[in-house]
Formats: C-alpha cells, structure tokens, sequence
C-alpha cells in the first residue's frame, strides 16, 4: 500500500520501527513480538538500516518476511551512506518485484568502527539526493504501483545534531521535500511543544506533506541513556526527570513512569490533530500495548 493512501485516511496512522535482528534467537523473539503487535492493526511497520552494510542483508530479509508473512505495509530504511546508484537501484528494484511499496529515505551516519570513513566515494551526499534517484526510479515504470515507491524522509523536532542553525536545517528540509518526499517521520522527542513548534515552521516554510511524531517510552534508566547516544542532543523535559528520580532506581517503577509520560505525549499528539504516531519499539512489545491500551485504541 502507498503511504499516500495510508496518510490520507480519516485516522491519524499509528506505526512501529522494527530493527533487524543478529542472530537466529533473536529472530525467533522478534517475530513474536510482531505477531503480538500485529492484532493492534498498525498502519506500517519501519524496518532500520544498518550503517556501512552491518545489517542491510537482515533488513531486506525481514522486510521481505513481514510482507510476506503480515498483512502490515513495511516500509525498509535506506541510507546514503557506502552505496553506489547501481547498488541502490538494485535494492530498489528488489524491493519493487516483492510488492514493498515505500522506503524511508535517510542519510544515514558512518560506521562506528570507521571514523576515518570517507563520504566523498558516496554517490549520495544528502538524503535529498537519494529521494531524487528514488523518484527518477519511480518515472522508470518498474514498480508495479504506476505512483512508484511512497518515500518518507526524517524530520528533528530538536534540531539536527549537525545543524545547529535552525534556519539551515529546515533549507535541508525543504530541499528534501521539493525532491519529492511524501511525508516526514520525526526522530523521537520528549517535549511536545518542540514537535508542534517544528510543525509550525515547516509551515511556514511551505511544507506541507504529514509529518508524523515518533515516539519511544523510557523503559529503564540504562535504555534512556542508551537513547541519549543513540539520538544525539535528546533532551529530558526536567518533569520526566523528576518522575523518573522518583521511582527511586527501582526498575518497574520506572517503567510504568516512562509508558505513563509517553501515553500522556501521545494523548496530547492526538489532541493536536498529528497526521501519525511512530512508535520506536526497540523490538519489544509491552509498552507500545499499555500506551495503545491507555489511550484507548482497541484491537482491530
């Protein structure tokens, strides 16, 4: 399904990020994790995309299982980064002759084991670029869907960790969007008023495809500073930190307060008529299921 069809619906669309798994126990949970999140109907599931190649065979086969395996649209990450145009319009065309019908179009950051890593051996330099290939892909008439892949690309309601004039990022943003983005998925957030402050400008910027909020519920305090690292210049509103301190180091306790602060972002995000929520599930299912049951979003 194009993501056109699944944004322009009555709803706002509610979706999960899958990572590939390594290792043969770790495909095994992760399968039933999708089965368990599967009933709650998302809109599509996002599968990420390994830096410097670390998981982009996994990726292409996960995606392809869940298409074939689910009734939930995948939509593969896909990243500038290592890649030629011969490379990419293989994947491309991979993922066509499945059925797959959207991609998330990233630049992506070099492999951590590579710091000297050279990106001018890049055919790709920015994510717009590669949304111009996906589309000049998309006029060929290879994809069975005559519109072609749907193509998302990521928006950072905190700002860019590279870009730290605001003004600049949105310049890229708007170059993405003109290249012919069809929607906006955000890097996850913890404040509100910095997603609907984000919204604001890009209308003002004249953008105006959806742009849906993603969202990932602190589960512990070892995975929230994983989180820092992981989406760099994250910042913890001091009432999450208040609550959080008083959970006391107790692990359940800060659970409950992390699914609590996210369901209370999402009844807001809801309230404030977001075009989507995207859940960052790090491959687990609990807390996506108590925030869904919190706002009272039933099994289809």
């Amino acid at each position: 399904m194009h993501i056109s069809d699944i944004l322009n619906g009555e709803s706002p669309s509610l979706s999960f990020e899958f990572f590939p798994p390594r290792s043969a126990q770790a495909s095994d949970a992760l399968y039933g994790v999708i089965a368990e999140l599967e009933p709650y109907n998302p809109s599509f599931v996002s599968v990420t995309y390994g830096a410097g190649g670390a998981t982009r065979d996994l990726t292409h086969d996960l995606v392809i299982k869940i298409k074939e395996t689910t009734g939930v649209p995948p939509v593969p990450h896909l990243t500038c980064i290592g890649h030629s145009e011969e490379e990419i319009d293989t994947i491309l065309q991979r993922y066509a002759d499945a059925g797959v019908g959207n991609v998330l179009a990233l630049r992506g950051d070099p492999p951590k084991d590579q710091p000297d890593y050279d990106r001018s051996k890049d055919a790709f330099k920015f994510a717009a670029d590669l949304v111009r290939f996906i589309k000049k892909f998309n006029e060929s008439g290879r994809h069975p869907d005559p519109r072609g892949f749907g193509v998302g690309v990521a928006g950072f309601p905190e700002g860019h960790p590279t870009t730290p004039n605001r003004v600049k990022e949105m310049a890229f943003l708007k170059a993405k969007v003109d290249a012919g983005a069809d929607y906006i998925c955000t890097q996850l957030f913890f404040d509100n008023h910095d997603f609907l402050d984000y919204r604001e400008r890009c209308e003002l910027e004249g953008i105006t495809i959806p742009i849906i909020a993603g969202i990932m519920p602190v589960t512990s305090l070892k995975g929230m500073n994983r989180m820092a690292e992981l989406a760099e210049g994250a910042r913890y509103p001091a009432k999450l930190i208040r609550a959080l301190q008083r959970a006391g180091g107790d692990a359940e306790a800060v659970e409950n307060v992390g699914i609590h602060y996210a369901a209370q972002q999402c009844a807001e995000l809801l309230d404030a008529k977001v075009a989507g929520i995207h859940f960052y599930t790090l491959n687990k299912s609990k807390a996506t299921q108590q925030i869904y049951a919190s706002l009272g979003l039933s099994r289809s």
